[in-house]
């Protein structure tokens, strides 16, 4: 295996997944009547075909190999979000009126956590042939060049964040594709065209859902103090919403980093996962986390994190060709933001999105389509210039 440090931190989050899951999903266990060892069994045996995955596809030829897998996820992740509104509730779950998983037998899947490295791979694919070797355009012609990019981003709109209610994936693939709109060397006025549209989209959004519109009050409410510092009364009186309620996840969350101080609780000895933070185990980790092992702990994931970030930026920059080089960067990208907004989210910072943290949450389908990721960059990691990567 061409970089032994990026699987070694993948695979010391995936430990810390087993143990946690265990330990957080207690009160859940109970509620629903489950065996103590419900989640822990499940996330076991996710983690075991992760790395299995991953293995797997190091050691295939990524010039036979790369083009075939990433458009296999692509095409099945994007028809199976296509068909989920058709299909009947027996196979699709629901919950809190969104429909975001395919139940097969005991399996739920969630398409669009696989869907996302299929778009990352697409979008990798689709650059090097239209954009990268573009030279310099007029606006028009650029936004001529990028429109078939914008209409299949509306498209994964609908499907995401409208059929699934699921805003905070397209916020992350938002951020992923304006960024590698910039590595691919589009025009200022271009990308900021695109911010734009996409700010103008997100509101559009937010307005046209009334439980979008009630989470931003609620967020605002706790954070206006933090931002309204920085206006003038006269603005921030206008701006300030009185006697605010406060976000019930958010408030038991942030109590629970709070209870945990430095060092926590101890493993299992945490109390705001019974019932305080629902499914602690799922979104809400780091918190459960932060409580049962201090927030020393939450540091030692943040510095495991960077560690991936770092290695995949650094074979990214030794890859020759401009699809690997994009796919490793894009899947970085992808990796970062849902841990930065997910962390934002459970400490008050921005909104809460519902995004998964990559490789610790619990939920089979994240960490296996995170594991087909890796392995797909490790897999490219094979033609990097000159020499192996250090492990």
């Amino acid at each position: 295996m061409s970089d032994k440090t990026l699987f070694l931190s993948v695979l010391i989050l995936y430990t810390i997944s087993i143990v946690m899951v265990y330990s957080l999903s207690v009160y859940t266990v109970y509620y629903y009547g489950y065996s103590d060892t419900h989640f822990l069994i499940r996330q076991a045996i996710a983690v075991f075909i992760s790395i299995f995955i991953i293995y797997q596809l190091s050691k295939l030829d990524p010039d036979i190999w790369f083009v075939r897998i990433g458009f296999f996820i692509f095409f099945i992740s994007f028809i199976a979000m296509i068909l989920m509104p058709f299909l009947p509730s027996s196979m699709v779950k629901e919950i809190m009126g969104a429909k975001r998983w395919i139940k097969i037998g005991p399996i739920s899947i969630a398409p669009v956590e696989f869907f996302k490295v299929g778009f990352v791979f697409f979008t990798a694919w689709s650059f090097n042939r239209r954009l990268i070797h573009k030279g310099k355009l007029s606006f028009m012609d650029e936004l001529k060049v990028i429109m078939p990019y914008l209409f299949t981003f509306l498209v994964l709109v609908f499907l995401i964040a409208i059929f699934q209610k699921d805003l905070g994936q397209i916020v992350v693939l938002a951020i992923m594709l304006f960024i590698m709109f910039v590595i691919a060397g589009r025009s200022i006025k271009l990308l900021l065209a695109f911010l734009g549209a996409g700010i103008v989209t997100f509101i559009i959004l937010i307005e046209t859902a009334p439980h979008r519109i009630k989470r931003i009050k609620e967020w605002w409410g706790v954070a206006q103090d933090k931002f309204l510092a920085f206006f003038p009364d006269a603005i921030g009186n206008k701006l300030r919403i009185e006697n605010p309620l406060e976000p019930y996840q958010v408030s038991n969350s942030l109590n629970a980093i709070y209870n945990g101080n430095w060092s926590g609780q101890g493993l299992g000895n945490g109390w705001f996962k019974y019932g305080y933070l629902s499914e602690v185990h799922t979104d809400f980790i780091l918190a459960g986390i932060a409580e049962e092992l201090g927030f020393i702990f939450v540091i030692f994931i943040s510095f495991v994190m960077l560690v991936i970030l770092f290695r995949l930026l650094r074979i990214a920059s030794r890859l020759n060709s401009p699809v690997y080089y994009l796919f490793t960067v894009g899947i970085s990208l992808l990796i970062i933001f849902a841990f930065l907004i997910n962390s934002y989210g459970i400490s008050g910072i921005t909104p809460v999105k519902g995004i998964a943290v990559p490789f610790l949450s619990y939920g089979g389908s994240q960490i296996v389509a995170g594991a087909i990721a890796i392995g797909m960059v490790l897999m490219v990691s094979k033609r990097v210039e000159e020499r192996k990567i250090d492990g």
